[in-house]
């Protein structure tokens, strides 16, 4: 004789559903906010393909009916010149206060030296000094840098006159001294978590400094450069205060050529939307080149430091 035992199973219906309500009522939450922070980017978008006479207020959200490509041709006369200061600004500045902040990091932290920490902190207290505290004295900085052409006696090789002050270098020196702090944190941070145990190695093979850094050091450092280099160079772009102090007109980077297009009583409004679009194409290609990159550097040796 057999039994059989009766066996309950718990239908797993309502909690599914309930789990796919919860996920179907979070898509559609993301889906709005999306929304939300892609309205200025689409109001960009539309008035920059708008002729001019096509913008005004009751029409402000709507889709132009026939797109005015000429607006980004015209921004770009307007402003071509700037992207490229801009670019090498951007460049130039870029990479060498990641160069910078590399062997700065490299050595606070596998070199340490007496009052290294307190050096560390100092440099730390830079990021914090709001631009507009520093401008006049840098201004007047800058301004005493440059000389008269002179001859070199001996060599009769004549030195052209040089002034900072107006320069495209006056830019890059301002923003490779203000970058220095952060890029040190972020490389100092990075290397901590490097093990001891390789420069000590290098060390008893008969390597020096240079040659730590270069050979152990520096091929590791690929994640902290994309990090560092992400964050400059949108910093350098995206720097308005200094580009409007410290440059002439033939030195001025896009933000300064923006605000000019913007600028006087009757603005075509199409050609400053252009012109944004155009000048955040660079920042734009950048993250989407490094943007993988970004988040595993920059959380590297956030637990260790």
């Amino acid at each position: 004789m057999t039994t059989t035992v009766p066996t309950t199973t718990a239908s797993p219906a309502p909690a599914s559903r309930r789990f796919g309500l919860s996920r179907a009522g979070l898509y559609a939450l993301l889906v709005v906010a999306a929304l939300f922070f892609l309205l200025p980017i689409y109001l960009l978008i539309a008035t920059a393909l708008k002729s001019p006479d096509a913008i005004n207020l009751a029409t402000t959200w709507q889709w132009p009916r026939a797109l005015n490509w000429a607006s980004f041709a015209e921004a770009w006369a307007k402003i071509g010149g700037n992207v490229g200061n801009s670019l090498f600004l951007a460049i130039v500045a870029t990479l060498i206060s990641a160069m910078m902040g590399s062997l700065n990091g490299y050595a606070l932290s596998k070199w340490k030296f007496r009052g290294a920490n307190i050096l560390f902190a100092l440099m730390l207290f830079g990021m914090f000094i709001p631009y507009q505290a520093v401008l006049i004295p840098l201004f007047q900085f800058v301004r005493s840098i440059g000389w008269e052409s002179f001859v070199i006696p001996g060599f009769n090789i004549t030195v052209p006159e040089f002034t900072l002050y107006g320069s495209i270098w006056a830019l890059i020196l301002a923003h490779v001294v203000y970058g220095l702090p952060i890029t040190t944190l972020i490389f100092r941070n990075y290397y901590a978590e490097v093990p001891d145990a390789l420069v000590e190695a290098a060390t008893i093979d008969g390597a020096g400094f240079w040659s730590i850094y270069r050979q152990v050091i520096f091929p590791l450092s690929v994640p902290g450069f994309v990090v560092v280099i992400i964050w400059q160079f949108t910093q350098v772009w995206n720097e308005f205060l200094f580009a409007a102090t410290l440059t002439n007109t033939s030195s001025q980077p896009v933000t300064y050529a923006l605000s000019q297009l913007a600028g006087g009583q009757a603005v075509s409004w199409n050609l400053p939307m252009a012109g944004a679009i155009l000048a955040a194409l660079p920042t734009l290609l950048v993250y989407i080149l490094l943007g993988r990159y970004f988040v595993r550097g920059l959380l590297a040796g956030s637990v260790k430091g």
